[in-house]
C-alpha cells in the first residue's frame, strides 16, 4: 500500500518515535485534503514542537524566553498565510481574511481575492473585506454601484468613507464619478437622439449640452439631482486631470438646471455649481486667478466661529494642489482661527512644505517654526525640525 493511500492514522502511528516525522506526515495530510482549519492546528503543533514546547498550549505554561516568543510568533504567522491562502483559493472569503489579517500581508490578500467572482452568496463577505477592511476599495465599491445603485453607493460613501484614509475616497470618489458621468451621457445622448440627429461619439457631457442649448430649457431633467451634487462634491479628491474634468462638465450641466434644482452648500460652496465649476476650473488650470479671487473671498469673509474652517481649508487646498505651496503655507497660518489648537494645523503645513523643491523651502519651514513658536507649540517644532532635516537630505 502506498503513503498516499495508507490510513492517516497508520501512517502517523508509522512515525511513533520520531515526533517530527510524525507531525511533517499530519501536515502533508492536511494539505493533500484541503483542511485548512485542521492544517493551521498541525503546523502550530509543528513549530511548538520545533521550539521544545508542548503540542496543545495550556493555561499554566510558563514564560518563554524572548527569542523563543519570537520564533513562535513568526511560525504562528506562517501558518495563518498558509491557512488564509487555501480559504480564499477555496473561495471562503471571510474565514481565510480572518487568518490572513495578522500577516498584514493586504497584496496577497487582494491578489487571492481578485481570482474569486462576487456572488450572491459571498457578497457581503465580499463587500466586508474588499470594502469595509480595505483590501480593494476600488473593486468593492464598484461592486456596490452596480449592485445596489447610485443612492445607496452616496450613503454608503458618507457613512463608511468619508473619513477613511484619502487614497480610499479617491478609489470610490473615482467610481462614482465615472458612473455617474457615463449614466448622464448616456441619458442626454437618447434625449438628442429623440428630439433631432444623434451626437458624435466623440462629444463630451459638456459639447453635448453647449452645442444644444434647448437641452434643459424646459426644467427637466435627465437623473436624480442630488446624485448629481453628491458626486460632484465628492469628486474633489481626486486630482487625476481626466477626473476633473468630467467633474467640472458635470458642474456645467448643473448649472442649466432649473433653480430649484440648484440645492445650496455649504460654505465656500453655498452658490453651489458656480462656485464648483471655479473650483474645477482652477485645478485644471483655467481662470485660475479668478477662481483663486473667489475663494480667497471666500477664506477671508466668511465667519469661521459659524460656519468652521472649510472655506480657509479650500483656499489652501487649492494653492496647494496647483503648486504655490509657500503661499498656502503663508494663508494658512494667516486665516487659521486664533482657538485653533496647532496640533490641527502643524502636520498639514508639514505635508505641504515638504512639496516644496528642496531648494526654495527655506522660507516655508520658517513660517511653521516661527508660527509654532508663537503657539508654545513645543512639540510641533521639533516634528518641524525633524521634517525639514529629512526634506534636506
Amino acid at each position: 500500500m502506498t503513503t498516499q493511500n495508507s490510513n492517516i492514522f497508520d501512517r502517523l502511528t508509522e512515525h511513533r518515535g520520531a515526533p517530527a516525522e510524525m507531525l511533517d506526515e499530519m501536515v502533508s495530510h492536511f494539505r493533500d485534503t484541503r483542511s485548512p482549519m485542521e492544517l493551521f492546528e498541525a503546523l502550530k503543533m509543528r513549530i511548538r514542537d520545533k521550539l521544545g514546547l508542548p503540542l496543545v498550549s495550556n493555561d499554566n505554561e510558563p514564560s518563554r524566553p524572548e527569542d523563543v516568543e519570537r520564533q513562535l510568533e513568526v511560525g504562528l504567522l506562517d501558518a495563518c498565510r498558509e491557512t488564509g491562502t487555501m480559504l480564499l483559493e477555496d473561495g471562503r472569503i471571510g474565514e481565510g481574511w480572518m487568518y490572513l489579517r495578522p500577516t498584514g500581508d493586504l497584496q496577497l490578500a487582494k491578489d487571492l481575492i481578485s481570482r474569486i467572482d462576487v456572488t450572491e452568496d459571498n457578497y457581503d463577505d465580499m463587500i466586508q473585506v474588499l470594502l469595509h477592511e480595505g483590501i480593494d476599495v476600488a473593486r468593492g465599491y464598484q461592486t456596490v454601484l452596480d449592485q445596489q445603485g447610485t443612492c445607496n453607493s452616496i450613503t454608503l460613501y458618507e457613512q463608511a468613507l468619508s473619513n477613511r484614509s484619502k487614497t480610499d475616497q479617491q478609489a470610490a470618489a473615482k467610481c462614482l464619478l465615472n458612473h455617474l458621468y457615463s449614466e448622464l451621457c448616456e441619458l442626454v445622448r437618447g434625449d438628442i437622439s429623440r428630439r433631432e440627429a444623434p451626437a458624435g461619439d466623440d462629444e463630451s457631457l459638456a459639447e453635448m449640452i453647449e452645442k444644444r442649448r434647448w437641452i434643459l430649457s424646459d426644467g427637466g431633467y435627465h437623473l436624480d439631482t442630488t446624485h448629481l451634487s453628491s458626486t460632484v462634491r465628492i469628486a474633489t479628491v481626486l486630482e487625476d486631470e481626466d477626473s476633473l474634468r468630467k467633474a467640472w462638465e458635470l458642474t456645467q450641466y448643473g448649472r442649466r438646471l432649473h433653480h430649484q434644482f440648484q440645492y445650496p452648500g455649504d460654505e465656500p460652496f453655498v452658490d453651489f455649481y458656480p462656485a464648483y465649476t471655479a473650483f474645477y476650473a482652477v485645478l485644471l488650470g483655467e481662470n485660475v486667478d479668478a477662481g483663486l479671487k473667489l475663494f480667497e473671498r471666500k477664506a477671508r469673509s466668511v465667519d469661521t466661529a459659524e460656519h468652521g474652517t472649510a472655506a480657509v481649508e479650500t483656499y489652501v487646498d487649492l494653492l496647494d494642489r496647483i503648486g504655490r505651496h509657500e503661499q498656502a503655507i503663508e494663508v494658512a497660518i494667516e486665516l487659521a482661527p486664533k482657538d485653533l489648537p496647532p496640533q490641527r494645523i502643524v502636520p498639514m503645513l508639514i505635508e505641504i512644505a515638504q512639496r516644496i523643491p528642496a531648494s526654495d523651502d527655506e522660507n516655508g519651514w520658517s513660517s511653521i517654526l516661527e508660527y509654532c513658536q508663537n503657539h508654545n507649540d513645543v512639540l510641533g517644532y521639533a516634528a518641524v525640525l525633524h521634517a525639514s532635516g529629512a526634506s534636506s537630505d
